[in-house]
């Protein structure tokens, strides 16, 4: 773990719900949040630039929405959770402001909203603006902007956030800094036979049935979105931690304590540039299409997505929309940027590349989806 995280040199570490509420409802965990910045500052000293993606708004704002602390985030209803994070907000970033400020390092509140990380313009603003943010030597401190994000288009929870984010600015590590030490053979707190792990090279199935849901109350991620975000993390080739962080300075105990628990998911090998990457962490793509086994087998040789091999599409886009590949099955085997509108595929679906013109009456591309513009 130690030599993993000496070589990082771009870290983005996600803070749970729990963590930073203090006391009262509307409290932030000031002692807890001094020390992460005590541990943060370390850091950068060694060099290396550091995002945070910190849960709590919600958290904090119950007490002024009068949401009892037992009431899962799932169960308070859209409006009345916009309106609990934005009050939750101004504690949160105050408390991170006051612990940072006597590090002598300068935060900067950024919220995000998965469309904006699903466009590609978008996309690359923000990631500009991290850098810029970087570059000048401010710790970004990033939420979800639960206030204005609607219940079909959210990325959820944090964990899938701070993956989304890593994946946005090329870090090389993400640490998740939780209630838990890491994924454990099944619920620690139920089988006192759970097994740790502590190093898992390549997730499968197995691994996913052994994670558990969120705990009722304060957070929206269990230990499943948890695997769900160090499954994208790892195929982009990021390295993914999982630690319990409740004691103070838990960050700097990953990194110089031997006997400091948690569960590292390996990066996986990765060829793929910045926008393949971004291309494959779509959570919301506006359609798809359905190929033949010999399209199948043409794609996994490294060409492109014909209308001669699609046999069905589904949804509503725009050409230069992200949209999913399927077997006929619906099996998902990777995403792309259609060259073509849903009504146009439709209507050549397969049709032979020659006579598209013929069909649409202009000149378009040959392929519905090129391969340079598609991940499997």
């Amino acid at each position: 773990m130690k030599l993993i995280l000496e070589n990082a040199k771009l870290i983005v570490i996600k803070i749970g719900s729990v963590l930073v509420r203090g006391d009262a409802l509307d409290q932030a965990n000031q002692p807890w949040m001094d020390a992460l910045a005590q541990d943060i500052r370390t850091l950068r000293d060694q060099g290396k630039k550091i995002v945070l993606v910190s849960s709590g708004g919600v958290a904090l704002g119950r007490k002024a929405l009068n949401i009892a602390s037992d009431i899962s985030p799932s169960s308070i209803p859209l409006a009345k959770k916009q309106a609990a994070s934005a009050v939750g907000q101004y504690h949160l970033f105050n408390g991170y402001f006051k612990a940072f400020e006597k590090q002598g390092i300068t935060t900067a509140q950024v919220l995000l909203t998965m469309s904006e990380t699903e466009n590609r313009r978008m996309n690359l603003n923000a990631r500009e603006t991290l850098h810029t943010l970087l570059e000048s030597g401010i710790v970004p401190i990033i939420n979800e902007n639960d206030t204005v994000s609607t219940e079909e288009i959210r990325f959820g929870d944090n964990d899938r956030l701070s993956v989304r984010v890593a994946q946005m600015i090329l870090a090389d590590t993400v640490v998740i800094l939780s209630t838990t030490d890491g994924l454990y053979t099944d619920n620690p707190d139920t089988n006192t036979q759970a097994e740790h792990i502590p190093f898992i090279d390549g997730l499968t199935d197995e691994h996913t049935q052994m994670a558990g849901d969120a705990i009722a109350g304060l957070s929206t991620g269990g230990m499943k979105s948890k695997i769900e975000a160090a499954s994208a993390a790892t195929k982009s080739g990021i390295n993914f931690i999982i630690t319990d962080g409740q004691d103070n300075h838990a960050l700097s105990h990953l990194y110089d304590d031997q006997a400091k628990i948690a569960t590292l998911f390996a990066a996986q090998k990765c060829d793929n540039n910045a926008r393949k990457i971004w291309l494959g962490a779509h959570m919301n793509p506006k359609g798809s299409v359905n190929i033949d086994d010999g399209a199948l087998s043409a794609l996994n040789s490294g060409k492109s997505l014909l209308p001669v091999g699609i046999k069905s599409v589904s949804g509503d886009f725009k050409r230069g929309d992200v949209i999913e590949i399927k077997t006929l099955s619906g099996d998902k085997i990777g995403m792309g940027i259609s060259a073509y509108n849903a009504d146009d595929a439709r209507r050549i679906i397969g049709v032979n590349s020659a006579k598209i013109h013929e069909i649409l009456g202009y000149i378009g591309r040959t392929e519905l989806i090129h391969r340079n513009d598609m991940v499997l």
